[in-house]
């Protein structure tokens, strides 16, 4: 999931879900002229305003079966989006958009749809600094004593990934990142993109998604990716889902219909954005 900045989801998940009142049941929409996307506009892999996120091509993909235009409605994703989106509505108008592509299955600010995808948060290196034979958490765990004492670990605050390096006795080896910036201009990639490529970190723990899109996009040097699981007390595997307004329970159904017929597709374009992808059903290690 990350108002939530991903993704750190909305990376990062249900670890960063915020309270949020259930409102009262709406009236069903009348027919859809358009298929309206709450979107951040700058919080890639997830969306952006050019179009070019995986949750963009989902949303193309399902309102080319409903044959439907894609409009969309950009708000950063920081503190109350849900609110300024989904949400917003002036006196005598419409709500600006209708569906948000990517939520935490249970998030209770919005009527979330059945999981999607379930994806976890990945340990990101370079190649050829020392760590080329980590393959699992347990070998990161397992480097030498004096190697692991100099590393500098880029995290997200209030992830996960503080609560995995508090476990393991390497909290004073963090390098803390906020998970919500008030600079647009800002983006969760970053981490690995300018740090750990420029090497001012050693390595990250970042949301799955953000690891596979940007150890991607990096051409050098070359960026590993390596899949946490789950252990007692600590979740790294998440479920996620779509939201939608409560009281519009057609519109969930539809989606839920689109989301079933469409799942081939929809694995296709996470796999294409380098998502981790875990069997939704059975992810990887002990959910606590």
């Amino acid at each position: 999931m990350n108002g939530l900045r991903r993704f750190v989801p909305l990376a990062c998940a249900a670890a960063l879900l915020l309270p949020g009142t259930v409102p009262a049941a709406a009236d069903e929409a009348p027919a859809r002229k358009a298929f309206r996307v709450c979107q951040d506009p700058n919080n890639l892999p997830f969306s952006s305003v050019k179009g070019d996120g995986y949750e963009n091509r989902i949303a193309e993909l399902f309102a080319r079966e409903l044959g439907l235009p894609v409009e969309y409605y950009s708000f950063p994703q920081r503190l109350a989006f849900i609110r300024n989106t989904l949400r917003y509505k002036l006196p005598g108008e419409d709500y600006r958009c209708d569906i948000v592509m990517g939520v935490p299955a249970g998030f209770d600010q919005v009527s979330a749809t059945k999981p999607y995808y379930r994806s976890t948060y990945a340990l990101v290196f370079a190649k050829g600094r020392g760590m080329d034979t980590v393959t699992s958490a347990d070998d990161f765990l397992k480097l030498d004593a004096q190697r692991l004492a100099r590393l500098r670990i880029g995290i997200y605050d209030r992830t996960p990934a503080s609560q995995w390096l508090a476990k393991h006795e390497l909290v004073d080896r963090a390098v803390p990142y906020p998970i919500m910036n008030p600079d647009p201009d800002q983006y969760p990639g970053e981490i690995l993109e300018k740090d750990l490529a420029a090497g001012k970190i050693d390595a990250a723990i970042v949301w799955g998604p953000i690891a596979g899109y940007f150890a991607k996009r990096v051409r050098a040097p070359e960026l590993v990716v390596v899949p946490l699981a789950s252990e007692p007390g600590v979740r790294f595997d998440y479920p996620m889902a779509m939201g939608v307004r409560y009281g519009e329970r057609a519109w969930k159904e539809q989606i839920e219909v689109l989301i079933d017929k469409h799942r081939g597709e929809i694995a296709a374009i996470l796999r294409d954005y380098g998502v981790p992808l875990l069997d939704n059903d059975r992810a990887q290690g002990p959910r606590q």
